[in-house]
């Protein structure tokens, strides 16, 4: 699938992807695409009308696009690339988590499928990437674990953290310098007033460490798991 499509369009249906998990499956509007992409209103509005006529997406009346079944097949495809080439730069070639993801953007559209599968085997077929981002299986199934953002926890609440967003490498690196990493039990042990940071200690650390509304709003937990 994506021998047959544009980079271009592939970045857009990985987008949407992204965009539609955000808003449960619904429509997503061409101004949240365009903030997404780093592009004007006008270049993503031109891009989805490409879109629709490649039968990548759907209008949806005064809301936006969603993607058709060949719009999500496109998208978990390169999904499947990128998440792939993070995990085997991250493990094979011990690329810091917070870099695997500008590498796998300019590799993703490259990646043959007789490449794609030798890495898959070569890591053991792993479920999910660097950041615990889902890994699409080789048919483009797969499995979005359903999880809240951290800053919407008070103090008491605990279970495992899964997943970052993997858009900030800063958030990364000051994550990775303290350890923090998907799969740690963690537990909220306080929280300040009026958006402050909230303090939550992770596996068996004694230390709590603050995140920021930003950072913890980036990240992705499973409570009292």
């Amino acid at each position: 699938m994506t021998l047959e499509v544009s980079s271009a369009v592939q970045d857009y249906a990985k987008a949407i992807y992204s965009l539609e998990q955000r808003c449960d499956g619904g429509a997503v509007s061409t101004n949240a695409l365009a903030e997404r992409l780093g592009v004007s209103a006008a270049s993503a509005s031109s891009m989805v009308k490409k879109l629709d006529g490649l039968g990548i997406v759907e209008h949806v009346p005064y809301r936006g696009v969603v993607l058709t079944g060949r719009g999500m097949n496109v998208a978990l495809e390169v999904l499947r690339h990128h998440r792939l080439l993070e995990r085997f730069l991250a493990e094979e070639l011990g690329v810091p988590w917070d870099r695997v993801h500008d590498e796998a953007e300019v590799l993703e559209h490259v990646l043959s499928e007789e490449l794609e599968e030798l890495i898959a085997a070569k890591l053991g077929h792993p479920t999910i990437d660097p950041h615990g981002d889902p890994i699409p299986t080789a048919d483009l199934k797969i499995v979005e674990p359903a999880t809240v953002a951290m800053d919407g926890l008070e103090v008491g609440d605990s279970g495992r953290f899964v997943r970052v967003s993997d858009s900030d490498p800063e958030m990364l690196r000051y994550l990775g310098a303290r350890g923090i990493a998907p799969g740690e039990p963690f537990e909220i042990v306080d929280k300040q007033p009026f958006g402050g940071p909230i303090f939550a200690r992770f596996g068996d650390a004694g230390e709590a460490h603050p995140l920021g509304g930003r950072l913890a709003a980036a990240m992705r937990v499973e409570v009292g798991a």
